[in-house]
């Protein structure tokens, strides 16, 4: 169980980590139309924990009074929600490819 548990988190990682560098060669190939649309596979989950967590804590963490309206703290954690996204499918293809049996 630990086993799989430290391979699938591996491979999580690595999947985080080339979604990461997609992202910088996105960027630096000026490809900000598949930019904004992977910023909005994001949107639904962002706003889910936007609505779910409670405002004390968006102002705790980010120090911005009423965090959940901010459009710069939604348009971050669109982007990180994203990117997990995209590192946790990646994640999965590197599993299956490498440790399925």
């Amino acid at each position: 169980m630990i086993r799989l548990l430290m391979r699938g988190s591996a491979c999580f990682g690595l999947g985080l980590v080339l979604a990461v560098l997609v992202l910088v060669g996105l960027m630096f190939f000026g490809q900000f139309d598949v930019i904004h649309g992977l910023n909005l596979t994001g949107k639904p989950l962002a706003h889910l924990v936007l609505m779910l967590m409670p405002e004390s804590l968006w102002g705790y963490l980010t120090g911005v009074p009423h965090a959940g309206d901010n459009p710069h703290v939604q348009s971050f954690l669109q982007l990180c929600a994203a990117l997990g996204q995209m590192g946790l499918l990646l994640g999965a293809g590197f599993f299956r490819l490498w440790y399925a049996r």
